[in-house]
């Protein structure tokens, strides 16, 4: 059997048992490596009063049928103590732990003035938290293995934020803000933990999950036999390749990703600078530096980077 770049690793996909999770798990796998499998959800029985599956477990008998190495974890990783716990298994599975990819989620979207406290603390809970919680085991993990050998050791983080904090959601706001945290979590890991051998990259992805059918309900459906522009199956590749040796230099970043395109996002940039005249800014002189610079310039722009949803795959480009 040829080698394959992630022979010999470990990795954990959290929200693995559906949607963006299960691609990326079945592609780490495909790839050479032993997975964790989490998804939130112990076996149950269906209607009919028959055992039933857990989404993890059907995932991990996929991944057993095509060869790969997987075992489960059926906690919420917005707890922190589950979280510990998965970091745990993949150590005590696998002897150690190389790769860790955050996707799970949820969505209660609403606009901001109709949003309830409970739709706002448990997307932030589960996005957010759910992605600090597991970082904080692994990278403790890294930073001990890093110690014991000397050196730095190999370390893989990949985060999933979304298009609706670079572009803005307004029906998303606790989506967007949680997404939005996501990216600064993601930046400041991949600072601290530099130093250890360890990446940290964050991605952008589209797809068409179950979490996701409502918002791209009004998308165009594939031509029978067709590739969906939308499959998750666009984005797992993105995710084996940043998980690899391959991607050693590649650090602090966000990447945008879907149907067939991947476009890397730049950091925010100074567009202006103004510098008081005298020992502190008055409201005077800020009105006459800034009312004329924002009148000058184009009308509705913000922060929000809209274009990102425009960009479309183009064959060859």
């Amino acid at each position: 059997m040829s080698q394959q770049p992630l022979d010999g690793l470990s990795a954990i996909v959290t929200g693995a048992g559906r949607g963006l999770g299960r691609a990326e798990a079945r592609e780490l796998a495909r790839l050479g490596a032993s997975v964790v499998v989490n998804d939130y959800g112990a076996p149950g029985r269906d209607g009919s009063g028959a055992a039933s599956a857990a989404p993890a477990d059907e995932v991990v008998a996929e991944i057993r049928a095509a060869g790969g190495t997987a075992v489960a974890h059926h906690g919420d990783v917005a707890d922190h103590e589950r979280a510990r716990e998965l970091i745990g298994l993949a150590v005590d599975t696998y002897g150690k732990l190389d790769i860790l990819v955050n996707n799970a989620g949820i969505l209660r979207d609403r606009m901001i003035f109709s949003m309830s406290e409970s739709e706002w603390d448990t997307v932030v809970r589960v996005h957010l938290k759910g992605h600090f919680n597991t970082t904080r085991f692994a990278s403790a993990h890294w930073r001990e293995r890093s110690k014991a050998a000397g050196g730095p050791v190999y370390g893989r983080i990949v985060n999933t934020s979304s298009e609706a904090f670079l572009a803005g959601s307004a029906g998303q706001p606790n989506y967007a803000a949680a997404k939005g945290g996501v990216v600064g979590l993601t930046v400041s890991t991949a600072l601290a933990l530099a130093k250890y051998g360890v990446t940290a990259n964050v991605i952008c992805p589209r797809a068409r999950t179950r979490m996701t059918e409502d918002v791209f309900a009004g998308f165009a459906e594939p031509e029978p036999g067709a590739l969906d522009p939308l499959s998750p199956e666009h984005v797992s590749p993105l995710v084996g390749y940043l998980a690899s040796p391959a991607a050693s230099a590649v650090n602090g970043q966000l990447l945008v990703v879907h149907g067939g395109l991947v476009a890397v996002v730049e950091r925010p940039r100074v567009a202006a600078r103004f510098d008081t005249a005298k020992e502190v800014f008055t409201y005077e002189e800020l009105d006459a530096v800034l009312t004329p610079y924002y009148a000058a310039g184009p009308p509705g722009v913000t922060f929000a980077a809209a274009e990102v949803l425009g960009l479309r795959h183009e064959r060859g480009r």
